[in-house]
């Protein structure tokens, strides 16, 4: 039920006048209404009432409560609702009252259950697989300890500003990521924008949430045997494969050495980029390369090359003993078990040569796709309800999970070497650009800023939460168990690397190469291993949900506010109608080249449309609102204005910073691929729709608002914007504009004149006729 509020006016002519210039439309049917309203009231009060019949009747009283009806052929009505739609003319000076009732009720869409549901929830949705797949590779890649610097220090003029403001907005005005923008309608679109892009990706995250479901069933199945990704003696393994390493070459008797690298595999080693290099790469230089292999052996060899250039073969014997030391840490690179098992057996990319030519449909991975699917559903089919208590679960077994991988990484030989590759510093390296850009896009990646996430779970907060304090909690819990997972993750690459004879450089990649190659073959080495990859698999996929969790829920939230009478009572049947749409538009990706839909959808969708929807909330908030108006809003909740740090940020570094972000972004711009291989022209532009569609939305809807309500309309405060609920709306909220049921607003009237609402900067936000113009559905 709506919250109600009775408001006392002087003068209800002047209020339904006004209204009526708000409402008045034509209506062209067989029978012709007209309503006439004649309010007649004693000393103490007055009501209206209206009821119509087939007969005609009229009725006057002198107490408290006045009815007249009317009706013949052309039906005439006496009425005070809300949702009026047809000519009024009203004439009456006496004071009254009305009920009104505001647009939003946190009745209807709801609260946390307890502080711990938004909590966890946050921290759950910026604690994702980013913070275990990426931060530990580009800590690596920047320079270890080093990177830790521009890191924190992106945390706190971009990251953090950002992330504040997306939980006060939320919190503040209860509304979905549309209808919250009350503040600057023009701005409406970055709801839709940030709609758009959750949904994109919400399509694909659900895919790894597949394949995590899928490792982590069949470890299940072979608790008590060898995992399937453990051995090369499988139907979809090829020659190339090899699940064992391949020992140092200087370990080697010398007749096996030379056999491993003069044989069919040794265009794999280390031997090939050896005769790459200059001193090896003329024809004349060819014997040198010869005697410097065959020393290494100690025995008698005859070999032939033959120049095709030339024609020339040249007879050489091997006799002579140098020094071979140049090539005794060549190791042979074949591929492993592992990763044939992911893409040769699980993907079956093997059978999709580009983007063009997808194959076939996968059948068990449509089926756990299907699975997963139903797993959402089932977590948000209640809304927070439900996902608000299954996060007590889900946002902390990955902390469990990574301690214990912690605790028995640091028992297995190699982990010291590792953790070396991940905590040594390279200090310069904090010369270049690129760390910091690297640093600059994993905030902002990490803390979900711009997908609308943080927005929507915040909005079901009460209004006197401390969301200052929460703000600065999660961002900095996300930061730490980035650090503390590359520990973790660190350990198992320097075990991995040891035993496998590579350089822990060679093992240490990011994205679903690591958490579905390298991570399982790792594992695959531990004893009990179908165990720990359950455990890991199950922290995969409860990383993933968390995630998930949040941006349908601000595709669902957003939606449901934008249509609060039909959706908000049948908030069930629409999630389960968002699941099975996003179970459809995945299925593309359950084919043999799903992995490139999914990894062109990876890079594009959420990259630069995040930014610029950023760039947008800052202008919005910090210099269309105002930033003194920001901080009195932020000052009715939590008790106190934030001080000069925040306006700061918000007014100057932070737009730098993202502007930055961007520049960064723009420079080291590459063409998404997979496995090596450029994605084609065409799909690369497909990237770049998704891109700019989301921009392109915030962009028209703010000209066709602007087009609707004029300009100054446009970038000042809708009458209902500010707190939902009758109680929250104190100080400058005073006294309350509501909107009727209908969705007209209703202006601000005191002592009979329309009275300037709250000044922003200055500025009243509807003090010229445009800004009383809206329309009785306001929403696009």
């Amino acid at each position: 039920m709506r919250p109600c509020i009775t408001i006392f006016h002087s003068n209800l002519s002047h209020l339904y006048r006004l209204l009526s210039e708000t409402t008045t439309k034509t209506t062209t049917t067989t029978t012709t209404t007209t309503t006439t309203t004649t309010t007649t009231s004693t000393s103490t009060s007055t009501s209206t009432s209206t009821s119509t019949s087939t007969s005609t009747s009229t009725s006057t009283s002198t107490s408290t409560s006045t009815s007249t009806s009317t009706s013949t052929s052309t039906s005439t009505s006496t009425t005070t609702s809300t949702s009026t739609t047809a000519t009024s003319t009203t004439t009456a000076a006496a004071p009254a009252t009305i009920k009104i009732c505001l647009s939003v009720s946190q009745e209807e869409r709801g609260n946390w259950s307890g502080k711990l549901d938004f909590l966890l929830s946050a921290i759950g949705y910026a604690v994702g697989l980013g913070n275990v797949w990426r931060f530990p590779y580009l800590a690596y890649r920047n320079g270890g300890a080093s990177f830790l610097i521009p890191y924190v220090i992106m945390l706190i003029i971009a990251g953090l500003p950002l992330f504040f403001i997306e939980l006060a907005v939320g919190q503040f005005a209860s509304e979905g990521p549309i209808t919250v923008w009350g503040m600057a309608p023009a701005f409406m679109g970055i709801g839709y924008a940030m709609i758009i892009i959750s949904a994109v990706v919400c399509i694909y995250y659900n895919m790894i949430i597949t394949y995590a479901i899928y490792y982590m069933l069949v470890s299940f199945v072979h608790l008590d045997d060898d995992l399937p990704w453990e051995k090369c003696e499988h139907s979809w393994n090829t020659d190339m494969c090899r699940d064992e390493s391949f020992p140092r070459l200087d370990e080697l008797p010398r007749e096996n050495a030379t056999a491993a690298l003069w044989g069919e595999m040794y265009t794999k080693t280390c031997v090939e980029q050896q005769f790459n290099e200059s001193a090896y790469t003329e024809p004349s230089k060819w014997t040198e390369f010869i005697n410097d292999f065959i020393s290494f052996t100690n025995s008698n060899m005859t070999a032939s090359y033959y120049s095709s250039s030339t024609n020339v073969t040249d007879g050489l014997m091997w006799e002579t003993v140098r020094d071979f030391d140049r090539f005794k840490d060549c190791r042979i690179s074949y591929t492993s078990a592992s990763e044939e098992y992911f893409e040769r057996y699980v993907l079956q990319v093997q059978d999709s040569p580009d983007l063009g030519d997808l194959g076939n449909i996968s059948i068990k991975l449509v089926l756990t796709l299907a699975l997963s699917w139903m797993l959402i559903f089932g977590c948000l089919m209640k809304g927070i309800k439900t996902s608000g208590k299954v996060v007590y679960f889900t946002a902390t077994f990955p902390y469990v999970i990574l301690i214990v991988l912690l605790v028995r990484g640091l028992t297995l030989d190699g982990y010291e070497d590792g953790i070396e590759f991940y905590v040594v510093p390279e200090w310069e390296k904090l010369k270049k650009a690129k760390i910091w850009g690297d640093a600059a896009t994993q905030i902002f990646y990490s803390l979900g800023i711009g997908f609308g996430g943080l927005l929507t779970m915040a909005s079901y907060n009460k209004f006197r939460n401390n969301c200052y304090r929460d703000a600065i909690l999660v961002a900095f819990i996300n930061c730490g168990t980035s650090i503390f997972a590359g520990f973790a993750i660190f350990s198992l690459l320097g075990h991995m690397a040891y035993v496998t004879g590579q350089e822990v450089e060679d093992v240490a990649t990011s994205g679903p190469g690591l958490a579905f190659v390298a991570y399982p073959d790792g594992i695959s080495r531990l004893p009990a291993s179908p165990v720990w990859a359950f455990l890991f698999f199950f922290m995969i996929l409860t990383l993933g949900m968390d995630s998930q969790f949040a941006m349908m829920e601000t595709v669902i939230s957003g939606i449901s506010d934008m249509f609060p009478r039909f959706l908000r009572k049948n908030k069930t049947p629409f999630t389960f109608l968002c699941c099975v749409i996003g179970f459809l538009l995945g299925i593309p990706q359950c084919t043999d080249g799903g992995i490139r839909v999914l990894t062109l959808m990876n890079d594009y969708s959420g990259s630069y449309n995040l930014m610029v929807v950023a760039l947008f909330e800052i202008i919005c908030l910090c210099y269309v609102y105002g930033i003194n108006n920001f901080r009195k809003d932020i000052e009715m909740m939590v008790g106190f204005q934030p001080g000069p740090y925040w306006i700061a940020t918000w007014f100057a570094i932070t737009p730098a910073a993202v502007i930055f972000i961007i520049v960064i972004s723009a420079i080291q711009y590459e063409v998404s691929g997979y496995d090596g291989q450029d994605f084609e022209d065409w799909a690369e532009g497909i990237g770049w729709v998704m891109v700019g569609v989301p921009i392109a939305v915030m962009v028209l809807i703010m000209l066709i608002q602007i087009c609707r309500l004029g300009v100054k309309a446009s970038f000042s405060p809708k009458p209902t914007w500010g707190p939902s609920q009758p109680e929250d709306r104190t100080g400058r909220y005073s006294p309350v504009h509501a909107e009727f049921d209908d969705g007209v607003n209703l202006p601000y009237v005191v002592d009979g004149k329309q009275a300037p609402p709250p000044a922003y900067n200055g500025s009243h936000a509807y003090d010229n006729p445009a800004a009383q113009k809206y329309e009785i559905s306001e929403r696009l």
